[in-house]
């Protein structure tokens, strides 16, 4: 037991948390040890971020932002004051989320870890530099500033081109019949025909049959030249002349993919453009200055694109008599042991952060963490486990520990069983989500947790009896993936079970991903396909569960239908608050307004006018069962099936509900903005949204850990649906670390044996039983205690 051992009661080695009442919890009261490693744990919604994040690390931040002067205070993103009555013993914080940053070409692991500032450094001061040239300062290293930078692909190693093959893909047509598929369609598209003909160029011959120059002008010229435009009259329609500014395709193409907002637009533009690395820096992104110098006969650029491990070795290996190389090296070398320490040695300093997992990214930060030598301070941590392989989840425990040995008590959030054993202290939040969580049912030591009534977390914690035996299915036929050469796979070539549950193994970095990218609706005995990643399924609080769902489609008819609504003649589109018309006009919809403060970031508040409804006061005045449409989209999907259930009207609206319901987001509000929801939340809204639709056919289901995020007990109601669809002749396969979802599968493809260039090999393939005894498997031992052996 935790005996705390300061005299002074408000010191008493507690985090005493009164009356929290953030999101769904209920005035709770709880008391957490500082200097231990503390889980809180409870089923998907039942409450346990609103008080790690929401409570305690939001207090943590909002009294460390009262000691900032205002006018810093403004640059610093705030979480707000937390609703609680009073915490006691609280520490500063440090929060780790798993929040992945906008992706972006420039950000990498370098730049994440901070790795890469070192590695310029050392360049900059004991760098070999060519005879005569002056010494660089440490920005001219980076491709991310103007002094570093390659001038001809600005520091992004590559250039986009197009050729008359691509922007011209049928020389038969004439320029009138299209013969330039890069140009757009509609009207602009016949703009820039007609230009060309008052240029007085052909534009009914066959492209193939005009002189080279004239082709390449029209592709490829930078002129811009204004003509007066007398378009060809339609009968019954006046067309006046007008001025037309020419833009040849290459010139529209670039400046599309460059420029435009419109994520379709720049689709389109890509597929006339070629990447190919820049012809003056060779891919390296840096001016040639830089890549003149070196460290161990490398450029920086070599330096970078080595995986960390074999980077450390180089940097010890290396004989430097200068005191400056040494202190350097060593400084590198041991910033780079905390991320190896973390299993992430087979990443390279260049590798981009779009192409990491979440777990890998979370990783990175923790690294970072280590290396800062705080103490004293909670590290307040958002399910590290995610995205990480049994083995990897032990190197991930030894650095929590490091962690608390350092004097930090470290706050995680967390599903994975082996973290929650591992705990020094369990907070387990439920019983259930949304409205029916939210109360504390157990804080204290793990063992403690087994006789506590109501809590789903010990049924999993303390279950002993061995796994049922359970028949695997026989295949209906075998899709053949491959060979795959791409990252760290090597003309790898595999068979995949149809009409069967397969799960896709392997440490982290091994090629799972890489391997299941590569399944398209090409292949043969594919049929349908269905991926359902973990990409948000909105960017802006105006997507949220209902639109995307297609419930608030119906939801709008049902209002529309309403005695009160006809009689005001309000249509559908009066009900929603994305057009003007039933919205608050004051917020536009949104519910909230910005404030701008002096000194102070602009912060949200609820909209004077409709108090966060959305809509205008005339709209909310039509009821349906005594409910406003606002009030409605308030409903969590629980609340929303009892509301709707007897009501013929609105039978799609309950069978949306059900599927919600079906894959546990029976917590979730109708009206939840999508920026709220977490990957796992988006992923499962999409599988609900999929399992809505009828059904022709065979469908083979891709889901890249379905189970990140999610409560065993979670794991269950949505491995019920995933089964469920197998049993209906359709095909699932999974890319799971979760051994409890792997011992439950038809087939088992285990990657590895490694991550990075120790990977990319098929290591085991069969049934789960044949896998958990496969000889130099990574996932074996850990599946073998799966399934009990």
């Amino acid at each position: 037991m935790y005996h705390p051992s300061s005299p002074d009661p408000r010191h008493d080695g507690f985090v005493r948390v009164h009356a929290a009442r953030e999101h769904n919890l209920r005035g709770v009261d709880v008391d957490v040890p500082r200097d231990v490693i503390a889980v809180f744990t409870g089923v998907s919604g039942s409450g346990k971020s609103s008080l790690a994040f929401g409570t305690i690390y939001a207090e943590a931040q909002r009294r460390y932002f009262e000691s900032v002067a205002p006018y810093a205070r403004r640059l610093i993103h705030q979480v707000g004051a937390p609703k609680v009555g009073a915490i006691t013993g609280l520490p500063p914080a440090v929060s780790l989320q798993q929040s992945r940053s906008a992706p972006t070409s420039r950000s990498s692991v370098g730049t994440v870890t901070t790795l890469s500032n070192s590695l310029r450094m050392l360049f900059s001061r004991a760098g070999s530099y060519p005879p005569g040239a002056e010494r660089l300062d440490s920005d001219a290293f980076s491709p991310n500033t103007a002094a570093g930078a390659c001038p001809a692909c600005h520091g992004l190693g590559r250039v986009h081109r197009t050729t008359d093959a691509l922007l011209v893909p049928d020389p038969s047509l004439s320029i009138r019949e299209g013969a330039i598929a890069a140009w757009p369609g509609a009207w602009q598209g016949k703009n820039l025909r007609d230009v060309l003909d008052a240029l007085g160029y052909e534009v009914d011959r066959p492209w193939r049959e005009l002189e080279q120059a004239d082709r390449d002008w029209i592709l490829f010229t930078d002129e811009q030249p204004v003509v007066t435009v007398h378009p060809v009259r339609d009968a019954g329609r006046i067309q006046r002349p007008y001025q037309g500014t020419y833009m040849s395709a290459n010139r529209y193409v670039l400046k599309t993919f460059a420029d435009s907002k419109s994520q379709t637009l720049r689709a389109k533009a890509e597929k006339f453009l070629r990447s190919e690395p820049c012809a003056v820096c060779g891919g390296a992104r840096l001016r040639i200055e830089a890549l003149a110098v070196t460290f161990a006969g490398r450029t920086i650029a070599e330096l970078a694109r080595l995986p960390l491990a074999e980077l450390a070795g180089l940097l010890t290996a290396h004989d430097d008599a200068s005191e400056t190389a040494r202190v350097l090296t060593d400084d590198l070398g041991a910033r780079i042991a905390t991320v190896t320490e973390l299993g992430l040695g087979y990443l390279s300093l260049d590798r981009a952060t779009p192409t990491l997992s979440a777990g890998e990214l979370q990783r990175l930060r923790l690294a970072t963490q280590l290396r800062s030598g705080l103490f004293g301070v909670v590290y307040v941590l958002d399910e590290p486990s995610a995205g990480l392989h049994p083995a990897d989840t032990e190197s991930l425990l030894t650095v929590l520990d490091r962690l608390k040995a350092a004097g930090n008590s470290v706050f995680v959030v967390e599903h994975q069983l082996d973290v929650m054993r591992h705990a020094d202290w369990l907070v387990d939040v439920g019983p259930l989500a949304g409205e029916h969580g939210g109360r504390v049912l157990h804080s204290g030591p793990v063992a403690d947790l087994r006789g506590v009534e109501g809590s789903a977390t010990a049924r999993f914690l303390f279950d002993d009896a061995p796994p049922s035996e359970r028949q695997v299915r026989e295949p209906t036929g075998w899709l053949k993936v491959g060979p795959v050469t791409r990252h760290n796979l090597r003309d790898v070539t595999v068979e995949l079970p149809s009409g069967a549950f397969t799960a896709v193994t392997g440490v982290s970095g091994s090629g799972k991903s890489t391997l299941i990218g590569e399944i398209t609706e090409d292949l043969a005995g594919v049929g349908r396909l269905v991926v359902v990643d973990q990409k948000p399924i909105g960017r802006t609080p105006r997507s949220n569960l209902a639109t995307y769902t297609g419930l608030f489609d119906v939801v709008r008819k049902v209002f529309a239908a309403t005695d009160e609504a006809k009689a005001r003649g309000y249509g559908v589109g009066r009900f929603s608050f994305n057009v003007a018309g039933g919205r608050c006009e004051t917020c536009q919809g949104e519910g909230f307004v910005s404030v701008e403060l002096l000194f102070l970031p602009s912060t949200y508040a609820p909209c004077p006018d409709c108090a966060g409804a959305r809509y205008n006061p005339q709209t909310l005045q039509v009821t349906y069962r005594g409910r406003n449409i606002a009030e409605v989209l308030d409903l969590t999907v629980e609340s929303a099936a009892g509301f709707f259930a007897d009501d013929d009207a609105a039978g799609s609206v309950l069978r949306s509900l059900r599927t919600l319901l079906d894959v546990g987001l029976g917590y979730l509000r109708l009206g939840q903005p999508a920026t709220e929801l977490s990957g796992g939340e988006a992923q499962r809204i999409k599988l609900a949204s999929e399992l809505q639709r009828v059904r022709r056919g065979h469908t083979l289901y891709l889901l890249d850990e379905p189970t990140t995020g999610l409560h065993p007990a979670d794991v269950e109601v949505l491995l019920r649906q995933l089964h469920g669809l197998v049993d209906a002749g359709n095909s699932v396969v999974v890319v799971e670390h979760d051994m409890a979802v792997v011992a439950g599968a038809d087939w088992v493809l285990d990657m590895g044996p490694g991550g990075g260039d120790e990977g990319g090999h098929v290591v085991a393939a069969g049934a789960p039983r044949d896998v958990a005894a496969a000889d130099g498997s990574r996932t074996a031992p850990y599946l073998a205690r799966a399934l009990g052996r």
